[in-house]
């Protein structure tokens, strides 16, 4: 009996994680508890972006923390939106939080935006 829950929960809990993946865009992965773009490269949320699916980001800042672009004719899908930037650029967001690449991390798996800027209000975008 307790072998069979545990496969029913195992197979749930797979048909699930499938479900989630089914809905996020090609361009957005989670690895390790984060998310990346399709290249391994980490995504990141900023604190200061305060109204749902609009980017406080722009000029240099954007230079600094490039936000993840949302390809032409990109859809929203679940929880993942397609908004539209001041230059009328399309970025990706998750949850009304716009996605964004540091500049200095130059590998896949580097995480070196965490925590960065004053108060700390650079963040690893989480599933």
């Amino acid at each position: 009996m307790r072998l069979t829950t545990v496969l029913a929960a195992a197979t749930i809990t797979a048909a699930c994680g499938f479900a989630l993946a089914a809905e996020m865009p090609g361009a957005i992965k989670a690895s390790n508890g984060m998310l990346t773009d399709d290249h391994g490269m980490t995504l990141y949320t900023f604190d200061n972006d305060k109204t749902a699916d609009k980017s406080a980001c722009n000029g240099m800042c954007a230079v600094n923390w490039p936000p993840l672009m949302a390809e032409a004719g990109a859809r929203n899908m679940g929880e993942y939106t397609v908004i539209t930037r001041n230059d009328g650029a399309k970025q990706w967001a998750m949850k009304g939080k716009p996605l964004y690449h540091w500049h200095l991390d130059t590998k896949p798996g580097d995480t070196d935006g965490d925590g960065k800027g004053q108060g700390m209000v650079w963040h690893i975008a989480r599933p």
